[in-house]
């Protein structure tokens, strides 16, 4: 079985995350850039990496890189990888984005154009034929050019990985799925700890969470690009790595995830969510103010995305959201709290300092995770509830 190159890209800040979870999978990580974890793996790896991890926002596999000045010596280098190792004869390509930072090349339609045009020179040389109908499987590539080094790759995912299925509707200001999973992953928080989240809009913290504390790998309700590749890929071996993902299931825990939110007809949608994720029996929803956020057992966390004022109008809102927020969590004397935000002023109207800050793009929005963490619990005796 041939081995690939293997790039999982991510969220800015949370590499260490998806690291983490790609050593969990088995496999050999070759390096680690701002925004991708790049590992080894086989074609087995291409089915496990899609369908279990929950932080990357695809898989792609490694085609080739060089440096590229001119447009000229992009053409060339492209060329001059192997694609037909990886296109068939009647295979559907084309370059599906292009990204360039601080590179001599920048124009990414001319730069999709000649990439294009080079497979197409190396494709008709191998196949000997002067016309492609490409009437068959899709292969989209993926071209970055960082600092004029170029990486080509193919896109085994095909629709971003943040897309489980079982959100079909979001609330206002949606955080998404892969963000969401490495935020919880990036706290102490596991399955058997009580979890809240005072704005969960459309659940999605609550519903990872969730998955996460049952081992639900997140792509196993969801199609992939690469499923028709069977000349790279056997189809058994995503058949195989569904079965594994099932096996491992435990949906016979107990736990405590609950979500709040004011507005009733998101928390209509949070359960529909959830029951699409197959949690519904996991998490317990309810429309409720942050001003009456409230629990009676110890040592829960808070992990949540309060509103940021997106539209003008918001913002007026935001300080008397934040100080309720930030009272009520103070009678939670043993709690611990995650928020992102990047409304500038959250921890001013918090009322406490953070003890860690970490800085996240959501997208092009810059936010902060901030971590106000509470006491640790004492060690549970065996058999005795926390």
């Amino acid at each position: 079985m041939n081995t690939y190159e293997l790039i999982a890209p991510c969220h800015f800040g949370l590499e260490s995350v998806l690291k983490r979870e790609i050593y969990d999978l088995g496999y050999d990580i070759s390096s680690v850039e701002d925004g991708k974890v790049t590992f080894v793996g086989d074609s087995e790896a291409i089915c496990r990496a899609n369908i279990n991890l929950r932080t990357t926002e695809r898989i792609l596999i490694k085609v080739g890189q060089f440096k590229a000045e001119t447009f000229t010596e992009l053409f060339d280098n492209t060329k001059a990888l192997e694609w037909e190792n990886y296109i068939p004869k009647n295979g559907k390509f084309w370059v599906t984005k292009a990204n360039s930072v601080n590179s001599k090349l920048f124009s990414s339609s001319d730069i999709q154009s000649i990439v294009k045009k080079a497979i197409v020179e190396r494709l008709k040389e191998h196949y000997r034929i002067g016309w492609f109908e490409e009437d068959g499987d899709s292969y989209p590539i993926r071209v970055t050019i960082m600092k004029d080094i170029v990486t080509i790759a193919l896109d085994t995912s095909g629709d971003s990985l943040h897309k489980r299925g079982y959100r079909p509707a979001a609330g206002k200001a949606p955080i998404s799925e892969t963000l969401a999973a490495a935020l919880i992953m990036l706290t102490p928080w596991r399955g058997d700890r009580i979890l809240v989240d005072p704005f969960c809009g459309s659940g999605t913290f609550p519903i990872e969470a969730a998955m996460i504390a049952a081992n639900i790998a997140p792509g196993m309700n969801r199609k992939f690009t690469a499923q028709k590749w069977t000349n790279i890929i056997d189809k058994q071996l995503w058949y195989d790595a569904v079965d594994e993902a099932e096996d491992m299931i435990n949906l016979d825990i107990e736990t405590d995830i609950q979500g709040f939110d004011i507005d009733a007809d998101v928390i209509r949608k949070a359960r529909s969510n959830a029951e699409n994720a197959g949690v519904e029996k996991l998490i317990h929803f309810q429309e409720r103010s942050v001003a009456d956020l409230s629990h009676h057992k110890k040592y829960g966390f808070i992990i949540t995305n309060p509103p940021y004022g997106e539209r003008l109008e918001d913002k007026e809102t935001l300080p008397g959201i934040y100080s309720a927020f930030g009272r009520q969590f103070a009678k939670l004397d043993s709690w611990s709290a995650y928020m992102i935000t990047s409304y500038e002023d959250a921890v001013k109207y918090f009322g406490r300092k953070p003890d860690k800050n970490r800085k996240i793009y959501n997208g092009m929005l810059k936010t902060y995770f901030y971590s106000f963490q509470g006491p640790k619990p004492p060690k549970k005796e065996k058999g005795q509830e926390r």
